[in-house]
């Protein structure tokens, strides 16, 4: 795993052995940073579930100011921290560990990723509903492709504005309105 673009790119990431984390994909990474590349600038990037923090660090990359890491994996979390320790971003870092649900409205950010385990289904909802009464202005889901009609159209003020697919994985774009 490596870092698509920016101030880090083509660096290598640590990620934690076994498969407790999966990474997203980098042409997925790749596409993802490409929307967002006009909102990065300066903004605070809140990267939930966030295994080795591939997307945070990335966000980071590519110019935003703060990547806030949410994440409660062990293994994840000493991967998370040797990637911020061997890039020297421990300025614009900041780690949280434990269950990203129960805390994701306690961090103002400009753009929130969330990507929890695909068998945890019930994390998706705990966190949009929670999003949904205190709306960041842009809120990203990566999830199966199958499991996009089990995302609701609206949670609360969010709503659907975009879905992006590529094979199994797609990302829904969520924004107030």
């Amino acid at each position: 795993m490596r870092v698509i673009g920016g101030e880090f790119r083509s660096r290598r990431l640590k990620a934690p052995a076994g498969d407790s984390v999966r990474p997203t994909p980098d042409r997925l990474r790749e596409a993802l940073f490409s929307i967002l590349a006009a909102r990065l600038e300066g903004c605070v990037f809140l990267d939930a579930y966030a295994g080795s923090g591939s997307v945070g660090i990335e966000a980071i990359s590519r110019g935003a100011r703060l990547a806030i890491f949410l994440e409660k994996s062990r293994p994840a979390l000493r991967a998370l921290s040797d990637n911020i320790d061997a890039l020297d971003i421990g300025s614009r870092s900041e780690i949280h560990p434990g269950n990203a649900a129960a805390v994701i409205t306690r961090f103002e950010a400009d753009i929130v990723f969330l990507d929890p385990p695909y068998p945890r289904e019930r994390e998706y909802t705990l966190c949009l509903e929670a999003l949904g009464e205190e709306p960041r202005p842009l809120v990203i889901v990566q999830h199966t492709s199958k499991f996009t009609h089990h995302l609701a159209e609206s949670y609360g003020k969010l709503k659907r504005v975009r879905i992006l697919s590529q094979g199994d994985n797609s990302l829904s774009f969520y924004e107030p309105r």
